[in-house]
């Protein structure tokens, strides 16, 4: 088995992937074949997998600026890589325009990029000041044109849905309040409305009070819960018997949905009890799961790399049983908005 490194060593990655050696180690690219890394981002991912076997890589990514940094890695690594704009939600089809029908292994990385955070243009961050844009394949509605359509109950109803915020109602009511004003454009805009509701960040705060709210509204613009699960389905239709999926969240909406997924394709039912009788059997489990629970961030990587502290890695090991068929309600995905984007 191939050292696993600490730091991805091929050309062309050009960031640090959270959990590198935890995702080599559940992946076992050593074992050659194809594996599909399904948010390429900065390349850390697909780099170790090349660079450290003889595997292929199929890397897909939503965002046009990744596909376009990702040319050096295709010219270094030639026919072992093939890089292809998508999202993942299509992994499976994204796969068979490959030329492939099954896969060894597929690797996601659920969330914002560092690079798209640090980028102002963007629109990710609060911390800069820069367009209310926040669309990871930069397509579509913009978080700008939510802010200043929605009604205020469906504004409320998402920043406590997808950023688990207490204070929604009374972040939304003041967002309606100032595009009453003038439009909100830039991400200090949606700052500045947000205090309105919560006051500015206290020094005994650990997060800044419109954390929460932009992750809602990047979640919602991206539907970044509907595209997990359709990842998740499609991968477990394009896995070969024997191939492994792992996947890496950041917060406890994707870690939620994952953790279900794997629970319910591996077999797992609640006990019976006489309010809940035992289920009837169902379909042959489509997943192994060998790590009980989910794996965390070593001290080290958290103290070299804050942002990844609340990462969690939770993989299986595909089965030779049929695909499960896709349930949004069981995964835990929140029916009312699904309905409203027209899934």
């Amino acid at each position: 088995m191939p050292q696993i490194p600490t730091t991805p060593e091929a050309p062309g990655s050009r960031h640090l992937p959270v959990m590198l050696p935890e995702v080599l180690a559940a992946l076992q690219p050593e074992r050659g074949g194809v594996f599909v890394d399904g948010t390429f981002g900065g390349g850390g991912y697909t780099a170790a997998i090349l660079a450290h076997s003889n595997a292929g890589v199929i890397a897909i990514d939503r965002d046009p600026n990744a596909i376009r940094a990702g040319q050096a890695m295709v010219a270094n690594f030639g026919s072992r890589l093939r890089l292809m704009q998508g999202a993942f939600s299509h992994l499976q089809e994204l796969v068979m325009e490959s030329g492939h029908t099954k896969v060894d292994g597929v690797v996601l990385d659920i969330g914002v990029s560092s690079m798209q955070i640090d980028e102002a243009a963007r629109g990710f961050s609060f911390k800069s000041d820069g367009p209310l844009d926040m669309r990871m394949s930069q397509q579509g509605l913009s978080a700008a044109d939510y802010l200043n359509e929605l009604a205020v109950d469906d504004l409320a109803n998402i920043i406590f849905i997808y950023g688990e915020e207490p204070r929604s109602r009374s972040i939304a009511r003041a967002i309606v309040k100032v595009r009453t004003e003038a439009k909100l454009q830039t991400t200090f805009d949606l700052v500045k409305a947000v205090e309105r509701a919560t006051g500015p960040q206290r020094a005994r705060d650990r997060t800044h009070p419109a954390t929460r709210t932009f992750q809602a509204l990047r979640i919602f613009a991206n539907a970044e819960l509907d595209e997990l699960a359709a990842a998740l389905c499609g991968a477990e239709e394009i896995l070969a018997e024997g191939g492994r999926l792992v996947v890496v969240t950041f917060h406890s909406l994707e870690d939620r949905i994952v953790k279900r997924f794997f629970a319910q394709r591996s077999g797992v039912r609640p006990a019976a009890s006489r309010h809940a009788p035992a289920l009837s059997d169902g379909p042959s489990p489509s997943f192994t799961t060998p790590q009980r629970g989910s794996a965390g961030v070593s001290d080290e990587e958290g103290n070299r790399n804050p942002r990844s502290r609340s990462a969690k890695l939770r993989f299986g090991i595909r089965s030779a049983a049929s695909a499960i068929s896709f349930d949004a309600q069981s995964l835990g995905l929140p029916q009312f908005l699904l309905n409203d984007r027209g899934h």
